[in-house]
């Protein structure tokens, strides 16, 4: 989310820059109008957008050690819920996000109220095409969607043209335009940029509706008009006559020379800045690997190619379509050929017999990784090696498991009965709101004993009521490989979960 805030922040101020520095002193009124309603718009959409085609690809220069034994266990894993509890509990920083929008919200219904208790008291008048409001003992004037609010000592003078100023504001919508940008100041309440995009766009709704009306009174007329400066209510999405601030601005645009019509072109100036914020919301930095080698000549025919993203960092669902292809390896009795890849060029190739299977085959790039293939080889070794828990001959044992039929489905269940009689969901982290999925690995030693535990999840606290939890298994009765005690790598993730 903060990143999506970044760019919407960082799209906005390009769009304004450009507006600033190229279109704000041309007197193309409506195409400005345009560009700011569409260029806000576009930079709250733009970090969404992916375009397959603007994706760049990247090769890979280095290798990180592949833990290709995460999740390589039989179970779909442990979901931990947080107890459901009375209190409610919100981080600083949603409590400053949630906080910040109700005292903007607050103060948008108090514009509102100011705006109802004006018409409430004032003098209502019907029209063909708009109310008016007399407010007494005031000199203000201004419009609110169809209703034009006028004091009394304005309508002592000659209010004409006011009237038709304030009816362009009511025949365009121009209350529109100003009560999306309210909104938009409630949700984003700390984006400075969205009150630069509301000053913007009511200094324009004020130079459409005075070169329209100029068209119809004297220009020297309007502009002694305009010289005189009146008090109004200070609310941010109405439209003003007299606001003091814009009226020097307003003269000037008056007496300025209608822009040649070649200047539109100026706008062209938004395709390239727009492609430009696709490119980068699309690049995503995609490592591709080459084909698996095909002179290198497999046993048996491909039986089954599974795909993912990142070998190293599997999605919750990927796990699962990795759990159901291992099974599939290890009830194979024939010869036959798995192969598992990813987009970074990293490969497993499991190949069985009629005994199940007999080697695993690591590669890089289409390449055999002799190093990795060396620390995973069990062929003919005489010491102590690692054979996933997935593949291993004889599973290790969980205590209570020693009668059971099937000891690998066993190990699972007795697994997730442990994590879910010593799970507890750390205090802080509800608070916070803190939840995820945590990928844990650790190896059965041929003593039977725990070590190497490994965790990977999305905050500490919750890597560390893991590794709590592992840290209370058992001794286990090790796993055997061709008659020979050997270390199986388990995994399991465990989800954390906020009801």
């Amino acid at each position: 989310m903060i990143q999506y805030i970044l760019e919407c922040v960082a799209f906005q101020l390009l769009f304004l820059i450009v507006y600033d520095l190229f279109l704000k002193r041309e007197t193309f009124f409506q195409w400005n109008r345009a560009y700011l309603l569409g260029s806000f718009i576009l930079s709250i959409l733009l970090p969404w957008i992916k375009i397959e085609a603007l994706k760049t690809t990247v090769s890979q220069d280095s290798f990180v050690y592949p833990e290709y034994l995460w999740d390589m266990d039989m179970s779909s894993g442990f979901v931990g819920a947080a107890k459901p509890t009375v209190s409610f509990h919100l981080s600083t920083t949603e409590m400053v996000l949630y906080g910040g929008m109700i005292i903007a919200a607050g103060l948008f219904v108090f514009k509102l109220y100011q705006i109802v208790q004006l018409k409430r008291k004032g003098e209502i008048r019907y029209f063909e095409s708009f109310t008016r409001v007399m407010v007494r003992n005031s000199q203000m004037a201004f419009s609110f969607f169809r209703s034009i609010f006028l004091g009394d000592q304005v309508l002592e003078k000659d209010h004409d043209s006011i009237i038709q100023h304030e009816l362009v504001h009511i025949e365009q919508r121009h209350s529109w335009d100003l009560l999306f940008f309210e909104l938009m100041r409630i949700v984003a309440w700390f984006n400075p940029l969205v009150y630069v995009y509301q000053s913007r766009i009511s200094e324009l709704h004020e130079f459409i509706a005075d070169a329209k009306v100029a068209k119809i009174h004297k220009e020297e007329q309007y502009q002694m008009l305009l010289s005189q400066v009146f008090h109004t209510q200070n609310i941010s999405f109405i439209n003003h006559f007299y606001a003091s601030s814009l009226i020097k601005k307003r003269i000037v645009m008056l007496q300025k020379t209608k822009s040649k019509q070649i200047f539109k072109l100026k706008y062209l100036v938004l395709i390239p800045l727009v492609i430009g914020m696709l490119i980068y919301t699309s690049c995503e930095s995609e490592v591709i690997g080459e084909k698996l080698d095909s002179s290198t000549t497999l046993k048996a025919g491909i039986e089954t190619i599974l795909e993912f993203e990142d070998l190293n960092n599997l999605s919750k669902e990927e796990s699962l379509k990795k759990v159901e292809f291992l099974n599939q390896v290890r009830k194979t009795k024939r010869e036959a050929t798995f192969i598992m890849k990813d987009r970074r060029g990293q490969s497993v190739i499991l190949t069985t017999n009629e005994s199940g299977l007999v080697k695993m085959d690591i590669r890089k790039d289409g390449e055999t990784d002799t190093e990795q293939n060396e620390k995973y080889e069990h062929a003919n070794y005489d010491g102590p090696v690692d054979i996933p828990f997935a593949v291993v001959e004889k599973v290790p044992v969980f205590p209570g498991c020693e009668g059971a039929e099937d000891k690998r489905a066993c190990f699972n269940d007795m697994m997730y009965k442990h994590i879910s009689k010593n799970f507890r969901y750390p205090e802080v982290a509800q608070e916070n709101g803190i939840q995820g999925r945590v990928s844990v690995m650790f190896i059965i030693g041929v003593d039977g004993s725990i070590s190497n535990a490994k965790m990977r999840g999305p905050d500490k606290l919750l890597e560390e009521e893991a590794a709590r939890i592992v840290s209370q298994l058992p001794q286990m009765t090790p796993g055997e490989q061709k008659g020979k005690k050997v270390r199986v790598p388990y995994s399991i993730p465990i989800t954390f979960k906020l009801q």
